[in-house]
């Protein structure tokens, strides 16, 4: 099963506060491990919410926002995108973390939807349709 793990933002983070050296390197080597696991399919840390624009959709309406946004404690600083067994092989890897941030912080984690989660919604068609994507989008990472 694939999981998104998300780091939490904090005040710090918000603010724009860089990491030190010794988290730069600490989380390296925790990245290492998840690599040579074959858990890792991805993962980035992000700029601020200042730095970001949300999107506000109803209806045929889009309405652009400016960040920053409010409730720090529901933005997201970054992420990794995981293959693991199941969830309980997340939550130990999580616990290896180093701690993300200086002082408190939390890091998130939820199932990604597989095809067959959709059950009959998702017709023949937009499977093939959606596999022909994927296998696209692997196709120009590897090649470009």
């Amino acid at each position: 099963m694939r999981v998104m793990v998300i780091v939490k933002a904090t005040g710090e983070s918000e603010a724009g506060v860089m990491p030190s050296t010794e988290l730069l390197l600490a989380m390296g080597k925790y990245n290492e491990a998840l690599v040579e696991a074959g858990i890792m399919l991805a993962g980035e840390g992000l700029h601020p919410s200042s730095k970001g624009k949300r999107i506000a959709f109803d209806g045929p309406s889009r309405l652009v926002m400016d960040g920053p946004f409010a409730e720090t404690k529901e933005l997201i600083a970054g992420f990794w995108l995981w293959q693991v067994k199941d969830m309980e092989e997340a939550i130990a890897w999580v616990k290896r973390c180093p701690n993300p941030m200086p002082g408190p912080s939390e890091i998130e984690i939820r199932q990604v939807f597989e095809a067959a989660d959709f059950g009959e919604a998702l017709t023949p068609e937009i499977a093939e349709r959606e596999e022909r994507l994927r296998d696209k989008i692997a196709g120009d990472r590897v090649g470009g």
